[in-house]
C-alpha cells in the first residue's frame, strides 16, 4: 500500500478512493489539489483536516495545490446543505480569496525549487473569460443530466430529504464547474488526483469522467470523512453555534486553545490522530499514558498543544498556556497584567463588569473601591470584614486593608480584576 494512504488509514482519515489511486501514487510523485470556498475572511477548524491531508500528501513526497474557489465561491456547493448560499458581490469575494490565500501559504511549503512545492491557484483566473455558450458547448455537452442527477446530494435536494425545496440551476451547476476545474487542472498542471471530504465523492467524479470523455485521460479521487464527535454530534462550533476560526483576530489563541484542551477522553483519542503530526509511536503511547492517570488529562495538552502551535506559532501557544493558569492560580500578577484586553476577557467571559473612571480607581481606599466606587461589595462594612478575613484578592493576589491600586496594576492599561474567596470575580473598567 502507498504510504501516503496507509498514514490515512492508521489515522482514521481515509473514506473511499477510485480503483488505481494507489497505483498511481505508487507510479510517481503526483500532483493533487483540494478546494477551499471563499465564504468568508477567514477557514475555520472545519477546513483544517483539508489542510492536513495536502500537507502529508507534500510530506510524502507528492505536490499539492490548494485551490481557492473563487469562481465556485459565486455559486455555493449543494453538497450536504439544505439551503442556497448567499451570492456575494465581487469586491467581497476577491477579499475573502486574498484572505484565504494568506492563511493557507502558512501551512505548506510554497519555497524552494523542489519539484513538489505546493501551488495556490484560484479558479476564476480560468473561469471569468469563459461565455455561458462556450462553457454549455464545450464542457456541458460531456455529461448528461441523468449522470448529474444520479449524484447523491443532487438527488438528496430534489427528493426533499435534506430539508430544502429543490434547486437552482446555478446550484446544479456546480458539479460542471467543479468538474471542469478538475479537467483545467489535469490539462495545465498535470493534476491526476482530486482530494476532498467524502460529501465530495459525486463532484470529484464528475471530474475525473469530464477528463475521461473530454481529454481521453484517467484521474484519481480520494476523499476522507466527515468529522463528527464520538457522540454523533457536530464538530468544530461552540455551544452557541460559534465558529472556530484560524484567525486570531476572530477567535483568540488562548479560545482556540481551550477547545482541544476541553475535548473528551474518546474525542482527545481520536483527534490527536486527526489534527497532530506526531507519529504513530508517539501517539499509542501517549494513549497509554493517558489511560493510566485520565485525570492529568495529557492527551488533551498535548492535542492542544500540539494544533495550537500548528496554527499559531510557539509564542501564542505559550501565551494561551500562561492565559489558561491564571484561572487555576498557577500565575503571577504580572502574567494577569501583561494580558491583552481579548484574551483577559476571553479568559474572564460573563465575569461582571463596571466602567469607573480612574480618578476612582488609582490611589484611593480599597475599602470604598470594593464597595461604593465598584459595587462589587454591598457596603463598606462587608469589604472590610472581607479583607480582614484574607478573603480579598486584585489581580489573583491576596491584599489588605493598606493596599491602594496604581497604574501599574491595571490589565493592558484599563482594567482590574477583583476577586472575593475562589469563584467570585468582578471586573473593573478603569476609563
Amino acid at each position: 500500500m502507498n504510504s501516503f494512504i496507509e498514514e490515512l488509514k492508521w489515522r482514521g482519515l481515509f473514506a473511499d478512493m477510485m480503483p488505481g489511486t494507489d497505483e498511481q501514487l505508487n507510479k510517481e510523485m503526483t500532483t493533487a489539489y483540494i478546494g477551499f470556498d471563499p465564504t468568508a475572511d477567514s477557514l475555520h477548524i472545519g477546513s483544517l483536516i483539508q489542510i492536513k491531508i495536502l500537507a502529508h500528501f507534500q510530506q510524502h513526497g507528492h505536490k499539492p495545490i490548494a485551490l481557492v474557489g473563487g469562481a465556485t465561491g459565486m455559486i455555493g456547493d449543494p453538497s450536504g446543505k439544505s439551503a442556497e448560499r448567499n451570492l456575494l458581490d465581487e469586491a467581497t469575494l476577491l477579499h475573502y480569496v486574498n484572505c484565504l490565500k494568506n492563511q493557507l501559504s502558512r501551512f505548506l511549503d510554497f519555497s524552494g525549487s523542489g519539484e513538489n512545492k505546493a501551488e495556490l491557484v484560484n479558479n476564476y483566473d480560468w473561469m471569468k473569460n469563459i461565455s455561458f455558450l462556450d462553457f454549455a458547448k464545450n464542457v456541458g455537452k460531456n455529461i448528461t443530466v441523468n449522470y448529474m442527477m444520479a449524484k447523491d446530494s443532487v438527488k438528496k435536494r430534489f427528493s426533499g430529504e435534506s430539508g430544502a425545496d429543490g434547486m437552482s440551476f446555478t446550484e446544479f451547476t456546480y458539479q460542471l464547474i467543479q468538474g471542469y476545474d478538475f479537467l483545467h487542472l489535469y490539462q495545465n498542471n498535470n493534476v491526476k488526483l482530486q482530494m476532498g471530504g467524502s460529501d465530495q465523492w459525486g463532484n470529484i467524479t464528475t471530474g475525473t469522467e469530464l477528463i475521461r470523455r473530454k481529454a481521453q485521460g484517467e484521474a484519481f479521487a480520494l476523499t476522507v470523512p466527515l468529522i463528527t464527535k464520538a457522540d454523533g454530534s457536530k464538530f468544530g462550533k461552540s455551544e452557541s453555534g460559534e465558529n472556530y476560526w484560524l484567525d486570531k483576530k476572530k477567535t483568540s489563541p488562548y479560545k482556540f486553545y481551550q477547545f482541544w484542551l476541553n475535548a473528551t477522553d474518546d474525542d482527545a483519542e481520536r483527534f490527536i490522530k486527526f489534527y497532530t503530526f506526531l507519529a504513530k509511536e508517539e501517539i499509542e503511547d501517549l494513549i497509554e499514558d493517558h489511560k493510566t492517570a485520565p485525570h492529568e488529562r495529557k492527551l488533551q495538552k498535548k492535542l492542544a498543544e500540539e494544533v495550537t502551535v500548528w496554527v499559531h506559532g510557539r509564542e501564542e501557544y505559550e501565551k494561551a498556556l500562561k492565559a489558561s493558569e491564571i484561572l487555576f492560580g498557577r500565575s503571577t500578577a504580572e502574567d494577569l497584567v501583561s494580558l491583552d484586553e481579548e484574551t483577559f476577557l476571553d479568559i474572564f467571559d460573563g465575569v461582571p463588569q463596571k466602567e469607573v473612571a480612574k480618578a476612582d480607581v488609582l490611589g484611593i481606599n480599597i475599602v470604598d473601591l470594593l464597595s461604593e466606587k465598584s459595587g462589587f461589595l454591598k457596603s463598606k462594612s462587608e469589604a472590610t470584614r472581607e479583607l480582614k478575613g484574607n478573603a480579598i484578592s486584585v489581580n489573583k493576589d491576596k491584599i489588605n486593608e493598606v493596599y491602594t491600586a496604581n497604574e501599574s496594576d491595571l490589565i493592558d492599561g484599563k482594567f482590574l480584576l477583583l476577586q472575593k474567596g475562589k469563584k467570585s470575580y468582578f471586573i473593573v473598567k478603569v476609563i
